[in-house]
C-alpha cells in the first residue's frame, strides 16, 4: 500500500472538498479549491496524519521543491486521468495576470510559489 492510501487521503480529500458555495443555488455548482487550499485544510483536519507526509505545506521561501500541495496535486492529476469515476474533477486557472495567491492559517500567511510558468491547478468534487 502507498501512503496516499495508508492515510485514506482519498476520503480526506473528499471531505475537504465537500464544501458549498455563497450561493448554493449557483448554477456554477461547488466551488474549486488550490492544492494550497486542500494541504492547509488537511493540516488543520488531520494534525495527527499530516506529519506522516514529512513535507511542508509549500509556498514560496520554504527551500522545498516537494510540498504536500504539489503531492495533492499530482496525485489527484493522476487519478482523475486514470479513473472516469473518480469523485473529484480538476481544471487549471490561467496564469496570464496572476502574480501572487496568499494564504492564511491559523499561524502564518504562506505565499504561492506558481511563478508564472504554469497555470494554477483547482480541485473539485463531481456534481
Amino acid at each position: 500500500m502507498s501512503q496516499w492510501d495508508d492515510l485514506q487521503m482519498d476520503t480526506k480529500i473528499v471531505q475537504i472538498l465537500n464544501v458549498q458555495s455563497h450561493d448554493p443555488s449557483h448554477h456554477f455548482g461547488r466551488p474549486f479549491m488550490t492544492p494550497y487550499q486542500i494541504a492547509i485544510e488537511f493540516e488543520r483536519q488531520y494534525p495527527d496524519d499530516f506529519p506522516q507526509l514529512n513535507k511542508e505545506i509549500g509556498g514560496k521561501g520554504t527551500g522545498e521543491r516537494n510540498s504536500v500541495a504539489q503531492y495533492i496535486a499530482q496525485v489527484l492529476s493522476t487519478h482523475i486521468k486514470i479513473d472516469a469515476d473518480y469523485p473529484i474533477e480538476g481544471r487549471f486557472l490561467h496564469r496570464a495576470c496572476l502574480h501572487e495567491l496568499k494564504y492564511e492559517t491559523s499561524e502564518k500567511i504562506i505565499e504561492s510559489s506558481l511563478g508564472q510558468s504554469y497555470d494554477l491547478s483547482l480541485f473539485r468534487l463531481k456534481e
